[in-house]
């Protein structure tokens, strides 16, 4: 048994720690409060420099800056006005700057779904005056035989960039066996549309061996293991409630400041497919609108006459990086929680992102490719969407739906009950 006095130590010790807690908690909301009429002043004193400032002659620089300053300026005001996102690390202001881009992103996409194929292809030139110029073209279904000296010549920074890729779409789905599928059914629509890309027709090694052994393959299991290291470590680690300016040592700050930039909680997607029709066509879904988001990538490229190693292909791979990390966070929890009723804005902006995406690939694709698919295709594809969507979620939901656990049924019944 305790002592009183044993008892009123835990009680001043519980009070002090509840009074360092509120005064982080306070610091942090002081930090990451939007200030604006703070804000307001500074962006207009910027504004008014560089307007008084700038005096270019050449109308094409004048109209760069101009362009630059209302991006600069939307962005900001994104990050004061726009609502949080699932996200609080390593500030709210850093994801509501995602949800400004996002939205600038779009509203540069609607732009160009409005223009024709050659007026877009020449208004790239306004970015770099080398693009505009008809794309040469390059197969890599030549030399297939499996040797060192074939295998070595596929070797290029784009293995590189594929690896890296993947560490980043297993940081957004956060789940092995939904990368893999993505991974081998984005080979499967190499296959398909090999008639229209002539980079899509690779050696029956690239597709296999290099890109989905190796490249996939490094990329997903690295990714997946930096998954495993945030979940371990935001679960067993023990928080220091300590503020910055309580921390004594540069080397404590150094160490609380880095700790900004990991993950304040993690949550480990368990997308449950087949636990109910919602999580089902949800995430049948997701691999869709997933696949054709990097269909959209090659298709931009040979469209827009872009090189796949200009800037501007790298440019968009991080946005929509940045873009899909809240974006996947909010679809997960619009099919797994059912008291949820509507889908996350960064979630609703990337799917309008990759959709408008589409529709431009699908406008300028008009006379651009003649060969028809093959039938083994047609009927393939047709196979597949009849199986996924009618075929195999009868089955499952409706002619021998899986019965539910006790556990499931005690769970449902102490919700009914609160």
């Amino acid at each position: 048994m305790k002592t009183t006095q044993e008892e009123e130590q835990e009680e001043i010790l519980v009070v002090k720690q509840t009074k360092i807690i509120e005064k982080v908690v306070n610091n942090e909301e002081n930090i990451f409060h939007p200030h604006t009429l703070t804000v307001l002043v500074v962006v207009l004193g910027l504004m008014f420099y560089a307007a008084t400032r700038s005096n270019y002659e050449n109308t094409e620089e004048s109209i760069r800056l101009g362009i630059l300053a209302a991006i600069v300026c939307f962005v900001l005001i994104g990050m004061v006005h726009f609502p949080d996102g699932p996200f609080v690390r390593p500030s709210k202001p850093v994801w509501r700057a995602a949800l400004s881009l996002s939205v600038l992103y779009q509203l540069f996409l609607v732009f160009l779904l409005f223009l024709n194929k050659d007026d877009a292809r020449q208004f790239m030139k306004y970015y770099d005056p080398e693009l505009g110029v008809v794309l040469p073209e390059r197969s890599y279904a030549e030399a297939c035989d499996l040797s060192w000296d074939n295998i070595k010549n596929q070797m290029d920074l784009f293995v590189v960039a594929h690896t890296l890729g993947w560490f980043g779409k297993a940081l957004i789905l956060r789940d092995y066996w939904f990368c893999w599928i993505i991974s081998i059914a984005f080979e499967l629509c190499e296959y398909s549309l090999q008639h229209q890309l002539n980079n899509f027709a690779e050696c029956w090694w690239d597709h296999w061996i290099l890109d989905v052994l190796l490249c996939n393959w490094l990329g997903i299991h690295i990714g997946m293991k930096f998954c495993q290291y945030f979940s371990c470590k935001v679960t067993d680690k023990e928080y220091s409630w300590v503020g910055f300016r309580q921390i004594k040592s540069l080397r404590g700050k150094a160490k609380r400041a880095v700790q900004q930039f990991t993950p304040k909680e993690w949550t480990r997607y368990e997308w449950k497919t087949t636990s109910s029709p919602k999580n089902y066509f949800g995430t049948v879904l997701l691999l869709i609108i997933f696949l054709q988001c990097e269909l959209n990538c090659f298709y931009l490229k040979s469209l827009l006459w872009i090189p796949p190693e200009h800037p501007l292909n790298t440019y968009r791979l991080i946005l929509l990086f940045f873009f899909a990390l809240p974006g996947a966070r909010e679809v997960y929890q619009y099919i797994s929680d059912n008291s949820t009723k509507r889908l996350g804005a960064h979630a609703w902006l990337l799917i309008f992102n990759i959709m408008t995406e589409t529709l431009i690939c699908l406008k300028f694709s008009e006379n651009e490719f003649h060969e028809s698919a093959p039938v083994v295709v047609k009927v393939g594809w047709s196979t597949a969407f009849i199986i996924l969507f009618i075929i195999f979620p009868l089955w499952r939901f409706v002619i021998s739906p899986a019965k539910k656990t006790e556990a499931a049924i005690k769970i449902e019944e102490i919700k009914k009950s609160n």
